[in-house]
């Protein structure tokens, strides 16, 4: 029993030991968590992602989170006896459904700063409308008017800079403020993206509900661990991507185009994803990077 012991505590030390070049590497940096899909209903995986998160900040990352609600969004839309409708892939959000959307997007907002309160790490949550964080122009859908749906053009990073200048995480909520002030909603991985390229973020990180990318979507035991850019974009020319994950890795390959240093696509169903895809020398999803890095350094 007691050799047991010493070789769980041999094996924790060597997960430390793992951890501290990266630990290293990234105290004081800016990363990025876009957080979404299951982990935001189900209250365990919610708990794990802040826990995450939580300890990324107190061994001295910059974390900021954005986060979505889509789900949450549609069952109060329905509630309320509205239809949900898209085109495109992208919810059509006339008045009365961006009130409800702004609504519930601050809801799920507060809830989280209360989670990161909770486990001792101070927090502030603030829409896309405070300070002017997201500027954004009205989004069209192939040239469809598809409501009040924003595009990033311009993200006011004082803001943030400030809030973790003096040791806060911000947690923000993709709502954007158009030209003529009005509410606007955003996609929350737009709003990543835009937030990370703006931060110059050295990480960005999605929690999806898929362990990463496939190369085959239908063999689950194509996942890619790693891609550079070029491979990327060769995959995305494939074919082989479809659904809501082509916008996704369009969305990273830009990122890292614009100067995010890596872009990862973790499944966030996985206990502890995020300090096992930053902490570990192979990861867990599928890390996009420059032509010249090495995915897991």
């Amino acid at each position: 029993m007691e050799e047991n012991n010493m070789t769980n505590w041999f094996e924790k030390a060597g997960v430390l030991i793992e951890a501290l070049p990266y630990i290293r590497e990234f105290h004081g940096k800016t990363i990025v968590v876009k957080y979404g899909g299951s982990a935001m209903v189900d209250h365990e995986l919610k708990k794990n992602v802040i826990r995450d998160v939580a300890l990324l900040k107190l061994v001295g990352f910059h974390p900021i989170i954005v986060h979505g609600g889509g789900k949450e969004i549609t069952k109060w839309v329905n509630k309320a006896g509205l239809e949900t409708n898209f085109v495109n892939g992208l919810r059509v959000t006339d008045k009365d459904t961006m009130e409800i959307a702004e609504m519930v997007l601050n809801k799920i907002n507060k809830g989280l700063v209360s989670m990161m309160e909770k486990v001792g790490v101070k927090a502030v949550g603030i829409s896309g409308k405070d300070g002017s964080l997201l500027r954004v122009s009205k989004k069209l859908s192939k040239g469809q008017d598809i409501g009040y749906v924003g595009e990033v053009a311009e993200v006011n990073t004082e803001i943030l800079d400030t809030l973790i200048a003096n040791d806060f995480v911000p947690v923000v909520c993709p709502i954007g403020s158009g030209s003529d002030y009005h509410s606007y909603n955003v996609n929350a991985d737009d709003a990543a993206c835009a937030i990370a390229t703006a931060m110059k973020a050295s990480k960005l990180a999605f929690l999806t509900d898929i362990e990463g990318v496939y190369r085959n979507p239908l063999d689950r035991t194509s996942l890619i661990s790693s891609l550079t850019i070029s491979e990327a974009e060769a995959l995305l020319e494939s074919g082989n991507v479809g659904g809501g994950m082509l916008p996704k890795i369009q969305n990273c390959v830009d990122a890292v185009k614009a100067g995010v240093g890596k872009v990862h696509i973790l499944d966030g169903r996985m206990e502890h994803s995020l300090l096992l895809e930053f902490f570990t020398k192979t990861g867990i999803g599928t890390v996009i990077t420059g032509e010249k890095e090495e995915a897991h350094e």
